[in-house]
């Protein structure tokens, strides 16, 4: 992928992007490509869904969203296995349903219901769903991360064919751990796939005034890691790459980083579009990068070579915005977390 160093903090980062998906289709199972939108469209309309009730009040916690950058959760999840450890952290929500968490139980999580993923106590920002690999996502930045090693070890221990995955933001990389947990990883060669989400922000920081340069794939590569820098808006450039790094990570027993460069629509936290903690994020990048929508490039690919017609298109959109309805609608019906269990979950047993 072609990167100019671009340090003004504006227009799209300084990366390059082919935007003609079209061409790469062709040798792709057309309903694989239909079911791979499909995800992409039911995580963008929960997100949508979660933003509009937090707007409404109905949410009672912050919540991080992530509409815009779907197509890296898709794309890796397609190639990971529920007995996989993957870990995540503030902006969570598409790494859990890509790997078929129940939206359900997710919007259950948001309202404090005992139904929800960790039974009303965790809310947006802790969630768990191990029986779909997901084994913690916190707020605490890049504080996953070195667990995610540490799994890879467990796993290399017990001579399973597993992988740990660590999703972290651009900002996460400033952390101390982060380098540490590199480091590690090279080190004890564990089978970890680290993976950067570069939306350019760190909360309302652009990443020109925090580094030398856009990109953080340098830190990975000090460490003799297999990185690759791609768009993360390109849902084959993202199976592409994450079904060769999981090869070397799954069957090698190595580390290796993705640096998935993409843009996130809302603004740091709850539904604000255009801002960032106080800080006005540009209009006009945010409308540039909205053209380069994951979910829109994909549609449009699949339209332009005849593998879905705008009928049934709309079918899948109401498909699934009818279910997102059913289940919020459920999950507010249901029985909110008890006080008196608070403290039930503190200890094991």
């Amino acid at each position: 992928m072609k990167f100019d160093n671009i340090m003004d903090g504006s227009g799209d980062g300084g990366f390059s992007f082919n935007d003609n998906l079209s061409l790469n289709l062709e040798i792709r199972a057309q309903q694989e490509l239909i079911d791979q939108l499909y995800s992409m469209i039911q995580i963008r309309f929960i997100e949508q869904k979660i933003a509009n009730m937090r707007k409404m009040g109905h949410i009672g916690g912050p919540v991080h969203l992530g509409a815009g950058q779907e197509a890296i959760a898709v794309g890796i999840s397609k190639y990971l296995r529920k007995s996989d450890k993957i870990f995540s952290g503030h902006r969570s929500h598409a790494h859990l349903l890509a790997m078929g968490s129940d939206p359900y139980r997710l919007f259950a999580e948001l309202l404090g219901k005992s139904t929800g993923l960790t039974k009303g106590m965790g809310g947006s920002m802790h969630l768990w769903d191990g029986p779909n690999g997901i084994y913690g996502a916190v707020p605490i930045v890049a504080g996953t991360v070195p667990l995610a090693v540490g799994a890879a070890l467990a796993l290399k221990m017990q001579n399973k064919n597993d992988i740990s995955v660590a999703y972290f933001g651009d900002g996460a990389i400033e952390e101390g751990v982060v380098h540490e947990s590199l480091n590690l990883a090279r080190q004890l060669r564990v089978p970890v796939l680290f993976v950067c989400e570069n939306n350019l922000f760190s909360s309302h920081m652009h990443i020109s005034q925090r580094q030398p340069s856009n990109s953080v794939a340098r830190f990975s590569k000090a460490n003799d890691i297999e990185t690759e820098t791609l768009d993360g808006n390109n849902i084959i450039d993202v199976e592409n790459t994450a079904s060769r790094l999981i090869d070397i990570a799954r069957n090698e027993k190595m580390p290796v980083f993705m640096e998935a460069i993409t843009y996130r629509h809302y603004g740091h936290v709850d539904w604000q579009e255009d801002t960032d903690v106080g800080i006005n994020r540009s209009p006009s990048d945010l409308k540039l990068w909205k053209l380069k929508d994951p979910i829109v490039r994909l549609e449009s690919a699949l339209l332009s070579v005849n593998f879905l017609n705008k009928d049934e298109l709309h079918k899948i959109k109401t498909d699934i915005n009818n279910k997102i309805d059913l289940a919020w609608s459920l999950a507010f019906d249901d029985s909110g977390a008890e006080s008196k269990s608070l403290l039930n979950f503190v200890y094991k047993n």
